[in-house]
């Protein structure tokens, strides 16, 4: 049996999101995701999966012409909510040192999740604005 993944029930009635909800999601999204696995131990696997996820749900809930901001959105708010994490949650305050290794530390738990998900969401993107004559 053979399915288009564009041809699967959506739970958004209408065109999809728009640019501003994709960012939205993925923000809620691997903020919940990371508050969690940050509050109980190190960042890894569980963001990981978020943030895989995040750009799934862009690329399924999202309007035609959303892929751009899909792809560029994930790293620029795992930075964004883990030094707002860091900061509050972790404890750092306006210790540099402390902050400094916390960042390196968690950036770093979640990278090849990070990276995976970013080179296929760029394939995804050019592929998608290829089959739409974009070039």
């Amino acid at each position: 049996m053979s399915t288009d993944f564009r041809t699967l029930p959506k739970p958004i009635k209408g065109a999809g999101l728009t640019n501003a909800g994709v960012v939205i999601l993925q923000f809620l999204l691997i903020l919940l995701a990371e508050t969690i696995e940050y509050q109980f131990g190190k960042v890894g696997i569980i963001t990981g999966i978020a943030l895989i996820i995040a750009v799934a749900g862009g690329f399924y809930l999202g309007r035609p012409g959303t892929t751009f901001a899909t792809v560029v959105n994930p790293p620029i708010v795992y930075f964004f909510i883990t030094v707002v994490l860091i900061s509050t949650v972790g404890g750092a305050g306006l210790h540099v040192t402390k902050f400094g290794l916390d960042l390196v530390t968690t950036l770093g738990g979640a990278a090849p999740y990070l990276v995976v998900t970013t080179l296929l969401g760029w394939a995804w993107h050019f592929w998608a604005q290829r089959k739409a004559g974009k070039s």
